[in-house]
């Protein structure tokens, strides 16, 4: 374990609530990260964007320095999901910009894949594997992805950002550890891409089938 426990945001859609709790019950058990997590669910659709976001970095997220965003099937299209992922990439009046870690909930990763963004997650958390891909390729993260936000993807391709995508079932303690302080590193220099707009409707889940 890291010796300093970082403070963490978590960004989910209701729907995964449980997963939320097994990740805390996790921690508990573990003393992993500080958890900072609040909902930001009663923000006004009416404010304008950049209200929103530094409202959301400065009152919600605080002086978390880690975002963990909790993949589900209904988490793609959600804008308080976006708004929240877009804050954790800027730096607020008061508080700084996070690292983030995408987890692939079960049922939201059908090939299997995963993404790397440090270097030392390589043989600590996927030993399995010894011959690494670089991807590039926006449509073939999209296809490896299907459930992930746009706005990770859109960081994803970028070479000045750092950013994990782990499938849930890798959380041994150590790994998820390991995973944190490695965001937490990352997070004053990483880059963000910022181009895209903040959602301001909810859209549907994708459809798998348009992916397989």
């Amino acid at each position: 374990m890291q010796a300093t426990r970082h403070k963490v945001f978590i960004s989910y859609h209701h729907t995964d609530h449980a997963y939320k709790e097994q990740l805390l019950h996790l921690n508990a058990e573990h003393s992993i990260f500080i958890d900072g997590s609040v909902t930001t669910g009663d923000i006004s659709d009416d404010l304008p964007d950049q209200t929103i976001r530094l409202k959301i970095r400065d009152e919600y997220l605080r002086d978390t320095t880690v975002t963990i965003l909790l993949v589900g099937t209904q988490t793609r299209g959600r804008k308080h999901v976006d708004w929240e992922l877009y804050s954790s990439m800027i730096d607020g009046q008061a508080n700084k910009r996070s690292g983030i870690l995408a987890l692939l909930l079960p049922g939201t990763n059908p090939g299997g894949y995963y993404t790397a963004g440090h270097e030392n997650e390589k043989a600590a958390v996927f030993p399995e594997t010894t011959n690494w891909i670089a991807i590039n390729s926006r449509i073939e993260y999209e296809n490896r992805y299907p459930y992930l936000p746009d706005r990770i993807i859109d960081n994803l391709t970028s070479n000045n950002v750092r950013l994990s995508v782990v499938p849930w079932n890798k959380l041994t303690p150590t790994n998820l550890a390991l995973l944190v302080d490695n965001a937490y590193k990352s997070r004053t220099s990483n880059q963000y891409d910022l181009s895209r707009p903040m959602r301001r409707h909810n859209a549907p889940a994708p459809n798998l089938a348009q992916h397989v």
